[in-house]
Parts: structure tokens; C-alpha cells; sequence
């Protein structure tokens, strides 16, 4: 017998040392949040755990538990037979549940009868959760930032991509978030992570970088689309020096046409999301903006967009949250071009 028991606390220090972390709950807790790396084995799926809930309400608990433990053993069987087979006696996984309890317990017990060294999570997911939020803060606080500030369509996103490419450490939250942190911000197919899995992505992706080396960052709000940054983060990325990007008017226009390249294509999706900017840019202008869009005149749309909308909130915002705004290095790339990210990329990591 080998099974250990570690806490949650532990379990954030030593991810990387398993073969493979196993989650025993069902696809939806796992499509949740989940801890970072680890592979969804379910005990019981969706469709199970409902069907034996059911039963626990109206028959009993005994009948409940009968049919959950014949579900559970029909699952692990299907695991082992699809994944185990082939794994030498050296393979050490770590497993857990929502609450290091029953689903998590059954697995690991047939593991460790096979002769596996397993290891459970004490508390589950619930405990790794409590401790993970816990961490952050004084995980962010570890690290130093070079924040990537400009207004909309200078680049931010192009040149971080451009400096992980080149080997720089880099926290694109907007690339985390599935989203590109405005009003207009929401990419088409593609759904945002819950808050806690952000956290978790946040946090895996803090935890891989050298506090040595600077981190890359965009000047980012508090909340990218529905999910909110850490607040020790944003600590942080506030008080941290920053880069301010500077693009002709005509060269971000060029890029947003392309980055946003969905709303040219589709003006129907283009004009239901500028609805939202009734409130704030009132009900006229927003029709304005409309009827030119649906006649194909998008760009000049973008154009009043940076005008009249971002450029004046995104500084006044600058000025207020970023303490190191006034004193920021200026960077103007040639145009707007991945191959001018790239270029100035490489001459920013070489100063």
C-alpha cells in the first residue's frame, strides 16, 4: 500500500513532479476550472451523478449508493482498460475530486492496489481552489512587470506576441480571457473561461515564470470581458514602469480592420455590438454608426471609434490607475505590420 494524502497547499508546490494529475469529477466540474494540466477522468459524468441524485431524493440513500458504486466501477474499468495498460509501476499520479472524497478515493484505491505510488489531494478541488486564490497575490507580488500601454489599435497584443516569440516572458491576459477586453472585445466562437478557471490559467502561468526576468504585460482594466484579473496582479501591474506604444491614426485603423476582421465581414454581428454604446455615446451617434457600416463604410465607423470613444477613456484611465504612465517609454514602431512588432521586439529586448 502506497496511496499518500497531501495537503492542497502541497499540492500547488509539486504539480509538475506527477506523471499526471487526474481529475475524478464529472465533465462539467472539470469544464469549470480544473487544476492546471490535469486530465478528466470521471467517476461519474453529468448524466450520472443526476440520474443517482435522483434516486438518493426519491427512493433512499442505500438504493442511491448501490447504483453510484456500480456506475463508478464501470467507469474506472473503462480508465484503466483505456489508460493505465501500459504504464510502468514507476507511474505516479495525482488524483482528486471535488472534496478528496468518494470519487477520487475509489480510483486511487484500485490504483494503488495495482501497485501504482498514488496520491490524493486532501479536500479536492475545493481545498486546491481555497489555496490557490490564497497564493495568488503574493505570487504576482513576486514578479516584475513592463506594462505595454497605447491607446486602442496601437499594437499591444501584436508586439507581446512578438516578444514571446522572441523568448521574453509574456502574461497576455486578453489571450487567457478569449477576449480582447472592450466593449466590442468578444471573438466570435469562442466562449470565455469561468473566473475560476482564469485564475487557475493566471496562476499556472505566474508560476512558470523566472521572478529574475520582467513579465510583459498589457495595460489591461480590471475586468477583460466577463472575467475579472486578480487583484494582486493589477496591484502590481499599476505600479509597475510601463511602455507606451504610439501608431498613426491611420496605421491603427489598418490594424484593427484586420485584427477585428469578423465585424468587416459581418456588419449584422458589427452593429448589434456597437448597441451597447448607446448609453454611452448616445442613441443618434450609435444609429449614425450603424446606417455607415451597413452601406460597407466600416472603417470610417473604427476610425470615430478611437476618436470619440477609446482614445479619451483609455487615457483618462491610463492617468489614473498606472502611477508610471507620465514616465513611460515611448515606442513607435514603423507601422503596423507583425514584421514591425517583430523589429521592434527584438530591439526592446536587446537595449
Amino acid at each position: 500500500m502506497s496511496l499518500e494524502r497531501i495537503s492542497a497547499e502541497q499540492a500547488l508546490a509539486t504539480l509538475a513532479g506527477y506523471a499526471v494529475v487526474i481529475d475524478a469529477r464529472s465533465e462539467g466540474e472539470y469544464a469549470e476550472d480544473h487544476l492546471p494540466g490535469a486530465v478528466n477522468w470521471p467517476s461519474l459524468n453529468d448524466e450520472e451523478r443526476k440520474i443517482v441524485g435522483t434516486r438518493y431524493k426519491q427512493i433512499n440513500q442505500f438504493e442511491a449508493k448501490k447504483l453510484g458504486a456500480a456506475l463508478v466501477a464501470q467507469n474506472i474499468a473503462t480508465h484503466i482498460q483505456r489508460e493505465v495498460l501500459d504504464k510502468p509501476r514507476e507511474w505516479q499520479p495525482l488524483v482528486y475530486c471535488w472534496r478528496g472524497g468518494k470519487r477520487s478515493g475509489s480510483l486511487a484505491l484500485i490504483l494503488d492496489q495495482i501497485g501504482f505510488r498514488v496520491t490524493l489531494v486532501e479536500g479536492g478541488y475545493k481545498a486546491f481552489r481555497a489555496a490557490l486564490v490564497a497564493d495568488l497575490p503574493q505570487l504576482a507580488a513576486r514578479h516584475q512587470y513592463r506594462v505595454v500601454c497605447g491607446p486602442t489599435g496601437a499594437g499591444k497584443t501584436r508586439l507581446l506576441h512578438a516578444l514571446a516569440s522572441q523568448g521574453a516572458q509574456v502574461l497576455d491576459l486578453e489571450g487567457l480571457a478569449n477576449h480582447r477586453s472592450s466593449v466590442l472585445g468578444m471573438i466570435p466562437g469562442l466562449a470565455q473561461p469561468s473566473q475560476k478557471a482564469f485564475d487557475s490559467l493566471v496562476w499556472a502561468a505566474l508560476r512558470d515564470f523566472d521572478p529574475s526576468l520582467p513579465v510583459y504585460i498589457e495595460s489591461e482594466s480590471k475586468k477583460v470581458g466577463n472575467v475579472a484579473v486578480p487583484e494582486g496582479l493589477i496591484t502590481a501591474m499599476r505600479a509597475s514602469p510601463c511602455l507606451r506604444l504610439e501608431l498613426a491614426e491611420d496605421e491603427r485603423v489598418a490594424l484593427l480592420l484586420e485584427d477585428y476582421d469578423f465585424f468587416v465581414k459581418d456588419t449584422t454581428l458589427f452593429c448589434e455590438r456597437l448597441g451597447a454604446l448607446t448609453e454611452a455615446r448616445g442613441k443618434e451617434m450609435v444609429q449614425d454608426w450603424q446606417t455607415r457600416a451597413r452601406s460597407g463604410d466600416v472603417a470610417s465607423v473604427v476610425r470615430e471609434l478611437l476618436l470619440q470613444h477609446y482614445d479619451p477613456v483609455y487615457l483618462q484611465s491610463m492617468r489614473r490607475n498606472f502611477t508610471q504612465y507620465e514616465t513611460a517609454q515611448v515606442l513607435a514602431p514603423r507601422d503596423h505590420t507583425a514584421a514591425a512588432m517583430t523589429t521592434l521586439a527584438h530591439s526592446l529586448l536587446a537595449a
